[in-house]
């Protein structure tokens, strides 16, 4: 049986991976779960990773647990149909603000939450949270391994640069504006 808060972290990450394209084309192989698990670990540090769950989109497009975990982070492995790695690793308070995200709803307010990316990014626009390629005024840039603080009041992320085609080898924020602004911060 599983526990109400961890059906909700599965639907959450289950909405991410939809949004941002998890789908696998059907004649593509699908890497083994000892992979997967392998994969999502890299997106946060070992000792953060070691005991999170690690779930991913099964063949049937429904979340699946890989590996029950004991902390309150969920990760989940690279989307091999996006340019770049991208597993990534969140904590619950991430998870809201994602669902929220996707929701087109705004994030809980007081719910600070991290996203650890540390295999490096994928392609996205800085200015367009829901931009599903570049085009001529959506800011596309390149992300390297990163974490991001979510869920912030505004007041955090007015110290940091809100360009729209940012220096991204320092913090800086990303969707500025928005409600989903979050500070991204390079960890290389």
């Amino acid at each position: 049986m599983q526990t109400p808060g961890l059906k909700n972290r599965l639907t959450i990450a289950a909405a991410i991976l939809v949004a941002i394209g998890s789908a696998q084309a059907a004649d593509a192989k699908t890497p083994s779960d000892a992979q997967m698990i392998a994969s999502a670990m890299h997106a946060a540090p070992a000792r953060v990773a070691k005991d999170a769950t690690i779930i991913a989109m099964g063949a049937d497009g429904k979340m699946r647990t890989l590996r029950q975990g004991s902390n309150a982070f969920t990760c989940m492995p690279d989307n091999p149909t996006t340019p770049g790695p991208d597993p990534m690793c969140m904590d619950q308070n991430a998870l809201a603000w994602a669902n929220a995200w996707m929701a087109h709803e705004h994030p809980p307010a007081g719910k600070l939450g991290m996203m650890y990316m540390l295999a490096g990014g994928t392609d996205a626009s800085n200015t367009d949270p829901y931009a599903q390629k570049p085009d001529s005024g959506n800011h596309w840039i390149k992300t390297g391994p990163h974490l991001m603080i979510v869920g912030a009041d505004p007041a955090f992320y007015a110290s940091y640069p809100k360009s729209a085609d940012p220096d991204t080898g320092m913090p800086y924020v990303m969707w500025a504006g928005t409600p989903y602004e979050h500070l991204m911060a390079p960890v290389k």
